[in-house]
């Protein structure tokens, strides 16, 4: 059986929580809690927490982390490079290709670095794919200089648009969509170029 996928829209701007869930053990994991715990929690009454995962260290995916970790004392998982950068407490470094489980069920970490050093992607293996800030509907995740701009490009063009036109990516704000939807718009922006102090928030258009 797939794991079970669940967003839940969390805090003032909002910001899509994940709640993961094994339906064969009712073992769960929590994506990026950024506000609202007891909204959160309401979802995981029947599950055992056995993760609190971290895409990155941006305040509003970590807001209700405290809260969360106290009420399921679940190990805290992020990149070390986000833990460093934003000061955050964790107890399980991830790595780039690390496998996490959750009940009977795989995800794969992939470092998509860009909006922040250590920003990671999270593969569920079956075509879809948790990928916080890295990409939105329209264009790529915010950066606060050229040199994160520029990283963020390489991460499209070597990571995320190498996987298939079918993956549905779920990211930290808004929809959900495809890279294959996506994939025609990000080739016309590489086409045109951009100015070398080009960062911020950029759309493909």
């Amino acid at each position: 059986m797939t794991t079970q996928l669940t967003k839940i829209e969390v805090g003032p701007w909002p910001m899509n929580c994940y709640l993961l869930s094994c339906p064969e053990t009712n073992h769960g994991a929590i994506i990026d809690p950024g506000a609202d715990p007891e909204k959160i929690l309401a979802q995981c009454k029947d599950l055992k927490i056995s993760a609190i995962i971290l895409t990155h260290g941006h305040a509003d995916h970590i807001g209700a982390l405290e809260s969360i970790k106290k009420a399921t004392n679940a190990p805290v998982m992020i990149s070390a490079q986000d833990a460093a950068h934003f000061k955050i407490k964790y107890d399980v470094a991830v790595m780039n290709r690390d496998k996490i489980q959750v009940g009977n069920q795989f995800l794969t970490a992939i470092h998509t670095p860009g909006h922040t050093p250590g920003q990671t992607s999270f593969d569920l293996g079956d075509g879809r794919i948790i990928v916080g800030d890295t990409i939105f509907v329209g264009g790529p995740g915010r950066t606060w200089s050229p040199k994160d701009f520029s990283t963020t490009m390489d991460t499209m063009a070597s990571i995320v648009f190498q996987w298939s036109d079918e993956t549905a990516f779920f990211p930290g704000h808004g929809p959900s969509g495809l890279i294959g939807n996506e994939r025609q718009a990000f080739k016309q922006f590489l086409q045109k170029g951009w100015h070398k102090k080009l960062h911020g928030d950029v759309t493909w258009n």
